[in-house]
């Protein structure tokens, strides 16, 4: 079955469902691979003026696949390089995608999920939804998704969240300006269609041009983001072949602590 369910409405707002439940719509290949040739089909499709991302089931999206990550850890330099790049290339279409993109956070963000959601330019999270950046208790860094998290919540708190890998409630995520609104997970569907109206009430050509706007006056761009992309992917690779990114993905999935925590 496909990854990503897509529902387009009649007033062009299309609905990008990850469809992986049984694993808490974690990222592998394929999925990647889908959700990047969606974007690029919206990219071409003029009757889409609204792109909305979320997940099937209780789950955002709890970031890496184990099986994925498994593949990582046997996985040569040059072949984490690869699988990094691939990521890097879906945030970064998504992230200057010409159509307005919204996350709906129906629950929890961890690591690539979060990344996927501060690429967006709305973000609505339910009140119930937990946030990780939990790459640093794998011996690894949130390298890829770093530039878009790090313009979502600045240097202040990337200091604190980058280094730590603690998880974080709706509330801390709309204080440091990760989600831009918090609502009660049963009237997320409402602010979700609140928000998709305003947009749709905008000219399409001028809401292209806003977002563009943005850009521009923020200082980066596409090339930008593809220099900075090769640096990040290079960084994961690099770590997750190290001796210590190596033990720490052993021990996640056999389910022990590294060897760096003191028994």
């Amino acid at each position: 079955m496909p990854t990503i369910q897509s529902k387009q409405d009649n007033s062009g707002v299309l609905t990008l469902h990850m469809n992986r439940p049984a694993v808490h719509n974690a990222f592998d290949a394929n999925m990647i691979r889908e959700l990047t040739d969606s974007l690029h089909a919206t990219e071409q499709n003029d009757d889409v003026r609204l792109v909305v991302i979320t997940g099937t089931g209780s789950c955002f999206s709890a970031g890496a696949d184990l099986n994925w990550m498994q593949g990582q850890v046997t996985a040569s330099q040059k072949e984490n390089e690869r699988d990094a790049l691939e990521l890097a290339k879906l945030l970064r279409i998504l992230n200057y995608l010409s159509k307005p993109t919204l996350a709906r956070v129906n629950g929890a963000a961890y690591g690539g999920g979060l990344g996927l959601l501060a690429a967006c330019d709305i973000t609505l999270a339910a009140d119930t939804a937990h946030f990780g950046l939990t790459e640093t208790r794998l011996g690894l860094v949130p390298a890829v998704i770093s530039p878009y998290v790090y313009r979502r919540i600045g240097e202040r708190y990337a200091r604190r969240y980058f280094l730590t890998g603690e998880r974080f409630d709706s509330q801390q995520a709309l204080a440091m300006g990760l989600i831009q609104q918090c609502v009660a997970a049963e009237n997320l569907d409402t602010a979700v269609d609140a928000i998709t109206e305003d947009i749709i009430k905008g000219g399409p050509l001028a809401v292209a041009h806003a977002k563009q706007l943005v850009f521009k006056a923020a200082g980066h761009n596409q090339i930008h983001q593809e220099a900075q992309d090769a640096h990040t992917a290079r960084l994961i690779a690099d770590l997750r072949v190290s001796s210590e990114g190596q033990e720490g993905l052993s021990a996640f999935l056999e389910k022990r602590k590294p060897a760096w925590i003191n028994k």
